[in-house]
């Protein structure tokens, strides 16, 4: 027996960033929200810093060029969230 199955990859089609939280509309009708503490960078972020991202790889992820960070959907979905590095701290030189 066998059974054949659709399967969907989960895309993005607009995101939003609140004071708290990445809210992700996708093209399947869902919408999911996490909290902007999952990205370390974003969260220390400055609001200009965050409004500037491009949805990349058709829909797969996102980018910030200003903070070089990247989040990809199913990350959002799975639960992902990224860990600082040990050892890092902020500085003029580490945004």
């Amino acid at each position: 027996m066998s059974i054949a199955v659709d399967i969907i990859e989960s895309r993005l089609l607009d995101l939003q960033i609140t004071e708290d939280e990445i809210i992700a509309h996708l093209f399947d009708g869902r919408t999911i929200g996490v909290p902007l503490a999952w990205s370390w960078r974003l969260s220390e972020a400055t609001l200009d810093q965050r409004q500037n991202f491009v949805i990349i790889g058709e829909g797969l992820g996102v980018h910030w060029p200003d903070l070089n960070e990247d989040l990809s959907v199913e990350g959002m979905l799975h639960g992902s969230p990224a860990r600082r590095p040990k050892g890092y701290s902020v500085s003029p030189h580490n945004p």
